[in-house]
């Protein structure tokens, strides 16, 4: 399986996880992940999956201006209900990155690295995601906006008749080029003031 070349050029970002550096998966307890650990997630790439990751990104490095971001002591923060939209496809790529769960992580050991209760949602927040540092209360809120990189029009018409069994054969990689294309854009864009609101 070969993912496309644009993958390898987005943001990409290393956390210390001071559990992975105890127990041995990490020597240095430095952990880097790309927008490919993303895609393997969700199994897919597209314009959320994305975004996803660009929010992740931009706020962990405004939380984390000099050192690596604290895996597993960080709090991600909501504003829908984890089943509303494609929060819950966007919570899965935080969790990833950051560690942070809901009641399933890692209980923890004597107390520590406990990564439970550090994912929430339904919150009268400012913004989609709010991220803090449990070590200094450091908060930054984020919000995403795809509609600033808009797609190929005939996208998702062309999406409705592969799904309905009605287009050529042709039509389907055509299709995925002209969605991931949409994709590289976004994640080449990052830094776009309006992409992702970071405040």
């Amino acid at each position: 399986m070969a993912f496309p070349a644009f993958f390898a050029q987005a943001p990409r970002i290393a956390l210390h996880d001071p559990l992975a550096q105890l127990l041995g998966a990490s020597d240095d307890g430095l952990i880097e992940y790309g927008y490919e650990d993303a895609v393997r997630l969700a199994g897919h790439s597209c314009p959320t999956v994305a975004g996803a990751w660009l929010m992740t990104v931009r706020a962990l490095r405004a939380l984390y201006p000099d050192a690596p971001p604290q895996r597993g002591d960080i709090e991600a923060t909501f504003a829908d209900s984890a089943t509303s939209g494609v929060t819950g496809v966007i919570a899965n790529v935080v969790s990833l990155v950051t560690g942070a769960t809901t009641d399933t992580g890692f209980k923890g050991l004597a107390g520590q690295h406990d990564r439970r209760q550090l994912l929430s949602f339904n919150a009268p927040i400012a913004g989609e995601i709010q991220f803090q540092r449990r070590d200094t209360g450091a908060k930054v809120t984020v919000c995403y906006n795809a509609s600033v990189v808009p797609g190929d029009p005939s996208a998702m018409h062309t999406l409705q008749r592969i799904l309905a069994g009605t287009a050529a054969t042709e039509e389907r990689p055509r299709f995925g080029n002209v969605w991931q294309e949409r994709v590289k854009k976004i994640l080449a864009n990052v830094d776009h003031p309006e992409l992702v609101v970071c405040s």
